[in-house]
């Protein structure tokens, strides 16, 4: 497999969690989410609006983030990191990404109801990536590190 975009997409189908690094006065935060994708490549996932992470995207929406399948040492080495833009997604907007999160996840319906009707703490963000790095030593092994970047 050598078209790029089908080796992300295969790889983000793989992997359940990613790491998200916000900031506030230049100091760095991260965290980690259960995520989903949509075929445009964006990410979203779920949080209360009270984390920290939640907090610093209200005010600096420029995020970075990982996404690693485990591997042992001795393995090749694949991962993706990226950089966008993080919101946080309002009511019925929310809807076709809970969706997506509810079949990944097996989330009931219910609270995905709750979720877009502001009836639960959660809400759902996403982030539009503007590039994605593949580290790819099984596709990749003379040049793994593949730039994707993506029209805005």
């Amino acid at each position: 497999m050598t078209n790029l975009r089908e080796i992300i997409e295969q790889y983000l189908s793989e992997a359940t969690l990613m790491q998200v690094a916000t900031s506030k006065d230049n100091q760095p935060w991260t965290c980690s989410v259960y995520f989903v994708y949509d075929s445009a490549l964006n990410l979203y996932w779920i949080s209360t609006p009270k984390r920290r992470h939640s907090q610093e995207i209200r005010e600096n929406s420029k995020v970075a983030g990982t996404v690693v399948l485990p591997h042992t040492p001795g393995q090749d080495v694949r991962g993706l990191q990226f950089q966008g833009i993080a919101t946080e997604l309002k009511g019925k907007e929310a809807l076709p990404a809970m969706l997506l999160y509810a079949k990944r996840f097996a989330m009931p319906m219910l609270n995905v109801e709750k979720i877009v009707a502001h009836l639960d703490p959660h809400v759902c963000y996403k982030i539009v990536p503007e590039l994605i790095v593949l580290f790819d030593e099984v596709n990749f092994p003379k040049d793994s590190r593949q730039e994707f970047r993506l029209q805005q």
